[in-house]
């Protein structure tokens, strides 16, 4: 007989003005996180501590490393993590036999693309992509859900290699920074598959750990020191990764857990968003000046016509905000520059290129949050595309949509407390 759990009948029971879903195991979500593990920022392993003491409440199908950090071998983060859980998981057991055998997930960590996409926005195959693939086809009659923690290259790859998987899919992207790298995956996406079902979130998450209520031990560095470290060999891993909450993918998993997950505009933890208006793509063929205001997140093609003879290897890049983005010239000798920007800002960039007609070229824009009359206009060539609500009720500084995560603070993370203690020796 299993262990009650420590916050009585957690599937059932509502928490402020949330409840989580039936606990049915026919209504459990089935759910493939694809994550960029290993890159530059610690989120993911965060999260992916987060998702693992709430395994049993899902069909966990697939653990996936997207094109990020370093190396082919991004798998062994995964792995690294199964190890912690590894430990765990005799403490995890006896609250809950669907907690998944360390066995399991290695059997279904996969490696994905290891580079971002070209400007197809796909390439080849991958483990990843292949495996999208088959969870896709199983005869289940519930969605699967793909949870975008980075690039979107394996999901772009799956779609072109098997495009009748489409209506079997859910997608939550966590965009803003990872749709500015995998620029040409996204643009893939919504120019090729606009019927997709997709939650394009490019700064809601942040309401995860910024705003909301931040007093006492609900403080982000509090809340790892008096929460986090120490409990269990789980806890330990996510507290040595970094000592505050970030956790910015965590959102997607959580909304999983709302009564109404088909329903992006009901809310929840993971947030609540509105039908998305036509998805803006701006084509720039002459060099644009900070005087050119575009959406932020939009998708922006920079378009050069180089004169001059072109070296036997021509190669080219954007550099913006020092780092750069690989330009890839077309059959009709254009080079074309796909940039997102993340933020509202006054953009600069430069061209780096050993095309002496493209090298030194330069240019800018200005970035702006999308006004809130955007949400009054949904597309109907994106039928099932959602994103971050622009009304500024819902907004901490630039960012929207904050507050319809952070509003739920105190509850998601002292449940997450609570369900971390599964992982320690009572």
């Amino acid at each position: 007989m299993k262990r009650r759990d420590l916050l009585g009948l957690s599937l059932t029971l509502p928490f402020g003005k949330h409840a989580f879903a039936a606990s049915a195991s026919d209504q459990r979500p089935r759910v493939i996180v694809s994550t960029d593990i290993g890159g530059t920022d610690f989120d993911d392993f965060q999260s992916l501590v987060h998702l693992l003491v709430y395994a049993d409440m899902l069909d966990l199908e697939g653990l996936i490393a997207s094109p990020w950090g370093e190396g082919r071998n991004r798998k062994r983060h995964l792995l690294s993590i199964i190890d912690a859980y590894e430990n765990d998981y005799p403490n995890l057991r006896t609250w809950s036999d669907r907690y998944p055998t360390p066995e399991r997930l290695r059997g279904i960590c996969k490696q994905g693309g290891s580079d971002l996409a070209g400007p197809k926005g796909w390439d080849q195959a991958t483990e990843g992509s292949n495996w999208i693939i088959e969870c896709a086809r199983r005869d289940d009659a519930r969605p699967l859900w793909v949870l975008l923690w980075g690039g979107f290259e394996d999901l772009a790859q799956a779609l072109h290699d098997d495009p009748a998987i489409k209506p079997r899919l859910r997608v939550y992207m966590i965009g803003g920074p990872n749709k500015k790298w995998s620029v040409n995956a996204y643009d893939y996406l919504a120019r090729e598959h606009p019927d997709l079902w997709t939650i394009e979130n490019n700064s809601t998450y942040r309401g995860w750990f910024s705003g909301g209520d931040q007093s006492g031990d609900l403080g982000n560095a509090r809340f790892v020191q008096e929460h986090v470290k120490g409990v269990g060999a789980l806890g330990d891993y996510f507290a040595g990764i970094a000592p505050q909450v970030k956790m910015g993918d965590t959102p997607s998993l959580t909304y999983l857990f709302g009564k109404h997950p088909e329903r992006p505009d009901a809310g929840g933890w993971g947030g609540r968003f509105v039908r998305a208006w036509d998805r803006p793509r701006i084509t720039y063929t002459r060099p644009p000046s900070q005087a050119d205001v575009v959406e932020t997140f939009a998708v922006i093609d920079l378009v050069y016509r180089p004169s001059g003879p072109a070296p036997a290897r021509a190669n080219a890049v954007l550099q913006v905000d020092k780092q750069e983005f690989i330009g890839y010239p077309h059959d009709d000798g254009a080079w074309h520059f796909l940039f997102s920007p993340k933020e509202d800002k006054r953009w600069s960039y430069r061209i780096k290129s050993n095309h002496p007609g493209l090298d030194g070229q330069t240019g800018g824009f200005t970035s702006v949050m999308p006004a809130p009359e955007k949400a009054r206009q949904p597309s109907s060539r994106y039928p099932n595309w959602w994103t971050d609500d622009p009304a500024p009720q819902y907004a901490e500084g630039q960012n929207q949509g904050v507050k319809t995560v952070n509003q739920w603070r105190a509850d998601f993370l002292r449940d997450f407390a609570m369900r971390l203690r599964r992982a320690q020796t009572s």
